[in-house]
């Protein structure tokens, strides 16, 4: 009993210290991931012809660099399409009014709801300016938390070298330190096998669905696309909302409901074939979680973080699953949080 007491009473103070501490453990949490992706990246680039003899530090500033670069431009690319959203917010209203008058005349509703009654009952009652100080607070948090990112990934980058040196001298000794060293090797190696090719997967679908909706003519199609590719990060629901803002979108921009079908079609199509065919060949026994524990983890960090949460809770379990069938001690402890019981 005592012991249930003291294991509830930390549970509860881990989980309120998460939730207090998001601002600075967001940001670091998802360094770490990222600098598991681009070393991974890095050591990736030793297969390609001309950077392949490029010596290691060059290959990870290279990467480093590619990473800071990509960071800025997926602000800019955010910051473009909120302004260019709402200056194509007239149009959409009469798009929006067509569909809903088409609508009540299929069901045959004597008073017909046109847009105008809509937005006098709905968002006409709503204070539009008392959210902008909001949405701004939000895109200025967002680029806060791009630039901690990229920060800490270029400071734990930096200190990777001095890293095997400090943990022979925290070990006490060589023989107990390269022990140490061969666990942490097999243990990122993993994980960054994982995270990468998860990140490469995403990538690819967020390109086939750039180049989906680019020739249906969906607007503001690269950044759905990029919205895509990080919701794929969570699963099951992940790519269902991927689907659905481009859907609703072609909604409002075409004002028919075949052009949305079409949309929804094509991009479940491309969401169906990588998550059933390609995601698996290429993430092998990487990814081995229970769907218990995949929803539970969604649960938990979402619950704390929100959407970042939610998006760090799959790579941040499966890091650890990872982690603790490394460790003779606690790889029960994986193998019972495993899908298949192989770790």
């Amino acid at each position: 009993m005592r012991n249930a007491t003291y294991g509830t009473a930390l549970t509860l103070m881990l989980g309120w210290l998460l939730w207090i501490g998001k601002p600075v453990l967001l940001p670091v949490l998802a360094a770490v991931i990222s600098v598991y992706v681009l070393l991974t990246a890095a050591a990736s680039m030793r297969k390609l012809p001309v950077a392949g003899r490029l010596p290691p530090w060059a290959r990870r500033t290279a990467i480093l660099l590619a990473f800071t670069i990509g960071t800025v431009l997926l602000f800019i690319l955010v910051i473009n399409n909120v302004a260019q959203v709402f200056s194509a917010l007239p149009r959409y209203e009469t798009n929006l009014e067509a569909v809903i008058t088409r609508v009540a005349s299929l069901l045959r509703i004597e008073d017909e709801p046109t847009w105008e009654n809509l937005r006098r009952a709905t968002l006409d009652r709503i204070d539009l300016r008392s959210w902008v100080a909001p949405a701004l607070l939000s895109l200025q948090g967002f680029g806060v938390t791009l630039f901690l990112v990229v920060l800490y990934a270029s400071f734990f980058m930096a200190e990777r070298g001095l890293m095997a040196r400090k943990v022979v001298i925290a070990m006490g000794g060589e023989e107990p330190g390269q022990r140490a060293l061969s666990l942490l090797a097999r243990i990122n190696e993993r994980i960054g096998d994982y995270l990468f090719v998860k990140t490469v997967v995403n990538i690819i679908l967020g390109g086939a669905s750039f180049a989906i909706m680019l020739v249906l003519g969906i607007e503001f199609a690269l950044f759905w696309a990029v919205l895509i590719a990080f919701l794929n990060y969570i699963p099951y629901f992940g790519s269902l909302l991927g689907v659905l803002f481009p859907v609703l979108l072609s909604l409002a921009q075409f004002g028919t409901f075949w052009m949305a079908g079409v949309v929804m079609v094509s991009l479940s199509a491309a969401q169906i074939f990588i998550g059933a065919y390609l995601e698996p060949r290429m993430m092998g026994r990487a990814f081995n979680l229970s769907p218990f524990v995949v929803l539970l983890a969604l649960a938990c960090w979402s619950t704390l973080w929100g959407l970042p949460g939610a998006l760090l809770a799959v790579p941040m379990t499966a890091s650890l699953v990872l982690v603790l069938a490394e460790i003779k001690m606690t790889r029960p402890i994986a193998v019972l949080l495993s899908a298949s019981g192989k770790v």
